[in-house]
């Protein structure tokens, strides 16, 4: 089995939507931390199981500097963001996302390669 990690940071806003009151129901924005872990049996065609880059542009291009309520279809908490980034990101089974020092959420996909 073959593994990368790729670690980036993003700008962004968001506001939760929650059924208590927080400070985090307001708009606020965070320098997210980002690590994507991929895994692949067998190395592509041009030796990777997936390119850093095209990791780095497919999150950026989505979520950088961007309102994550104006471009994500769900309630943009970091547990949220972890598995659309999963989703998004070929061979990925796992992502974690900071949103501020000392918050860590973790997404595990549980697909077999």
């Amino acid at each position: 089995m073959y593994y990368i990690t790729k670690r980036l940071e993003i700008a962004g806003c968001h506001r939760l939507q929650l059924n208590y009151e927080s400070k985090c129901s307001q708009m606020h924005g965070h320098n997210w931390i980002v690590t994507v872990h991929c895994r692949a049996a067998e190395l592509n065609e041009n030796g990777m199981v997936c390119d850093f880059t095209q990791i780095k542009q497919r999150i950026q291009t989505a979520l950088d500097h961007k309102n994550f309520n104006d471009v994500l279809p769900f309630n943009p908490t970091a547990e949220n963001i972890a598995r659309w980034i999963c989703d998004q990101t070929p061979n990925c089974y796992r992502v974690d996302v900071v949103e501020s020092e000392g918050n860590l959420a973790t997404y595990v996909s549980d697909e077999e390669i």
